[in-house]
């Protein structure tokens, strides 16, 4: 399951963030580009000598409008303990379900069992009677089955998709809070090739992650 979770994120949690974010700065008047610095002349103008004392003021405020991080899929989701409480009690379900299939199979067995013990004293049309009785109930189990398979489908899609909206959401509320034009996931398929240690967020996100679901838990 820990696979199947990992490619929802990667195909999932990276659209949804980077979009947001995007979407969230997109209409924001764009920062000035950068001017280069001017050297200094020995002049007696003081007009001009305070204007480039104050180039390196605006050199900073436009790097401070430009943040973009990233996070690691896999350590945010092992760590969410949203995600964790979640597969617990997904895992709980499953063993539920296990044990439903388990009783569907082994009757089934017994039943076709029984008959192999009494088909010599059958005569032809029991035999017959009973093989179709078998085939029927056959027919039932595997649609039981299939019914269990699908319910364990739907209850863990519908799982890992309440887990990523609390993700996104969260995330959006610390990009705001902490000034981030962007925030990208890095996983393993390749999303991202490279990144800077110093743009891994992934510590702090996951430490407002689990901060803000212990808080609603309370």
């Amino acid at each position: 399951m820990k696979n199947s979770l990992q490619l929802v994120l990667n195909a999932i949690l990276f659209l949804a963030v980077a979009v947001l974010f995007y979407l969230h700065f997109a209409n924001k008047p764009a920062a000035a580009p950068a001017r280069q610095p001017v050297a200094a002349v020995k002049t007696d103008d003081t007009t001009a000598a305070a204007v480039v004392t104050e180039e390196p003021a605006a050199l900073t405020a436009v790097a401070d409008t430009d943040k973009v991080a990233y996070v690691e899929s896999g350590k945010l989701l092992d760590g969410y303990q949203g995600m964790k409480d979640a597969r617990r009690s997904f895992e709980a379900k499953a063993k539920r379900w296990e044990a439903q299939n388990q009783t569907l199979v082994q009757g089934f067995q017994s039943a076709v069992q029984k008959y192999q013990q009494q088909a010599a004293g059958m005569t032809a049309e029991q035999r017959a009677n009973t093989e179709q009785q078998l085939q029927g109930r056959q027919a039932q189990v595997a649609q039981e089955q299939e019914k269990l398979q699908r319910q364990a489908q739907e209850e863990e899609a519908k799982m890992t998709q309440q887990v990523l909206e609390r993700i996104n959401k969260q995330v959006e509320v610390y990009g705001k809070q902490n000034g981030y034009r962007l925030i990208l996931i890095a996983a393993p398929s390749g999303t991202i090739a490279y990144g800077r240690k110093d743009l891994d967020i992934t510590t702090p996100v996951l430490k407002h992650l689990n901060a803000e679901y212990s808080s609603k838990k309370k």
